[in-house]
């Protein structure tokens, strides 16, 4: 079954996981280490990102190593970045609404 990457990050383990494996390949082992669930759970999440093109696994002698494939994380970007605007858009009146109101009591 092909996963979508939205259903890779909606689990926090595995955003933890794509966290770790942004900064430097890690074995199956040394992910597990990060975290305080059973191996085979890790495991388990691991391959839900594999399936879902985030992670590769690639056996290097007795060692599986993951790394991530960010280019798969794309989709993720470009669909927050339609709403960015947006709640920029929300901040900047709340700012302006705050500010106004602080203008306000000063003024008293």
């Amino acid at each position: 079954m092909r996963r979508d990457v939205f259903q890779a990050i909606a689990d926090p383990i595995r955003r933890d996981i794509i966290g770790l494996l942004a900064k430097d390949n890690l074995s199956v082992n040394h992910v597990a280490e990060n975290f305080e669930i059973s191996r085979p759970a890790v495991s388990k999440h691991l391959k839900i990102l594999t399936e879902c093109g985030i992670v590769t696994i690639e056996q290097r002698g007795r060692e599986r190593i993951c790394e991530i494939k960010p280019q798969n994380l794309i989709p993720v970007a470009e669909w927050v970045d339609q709403y960015r605007k947006l709640w920029e858009s929300k901040l900047d009146s709340f700012e302006n609404y705050l500010m106004e109101i602080q203008s306000k009591k000063k003024k008293k």
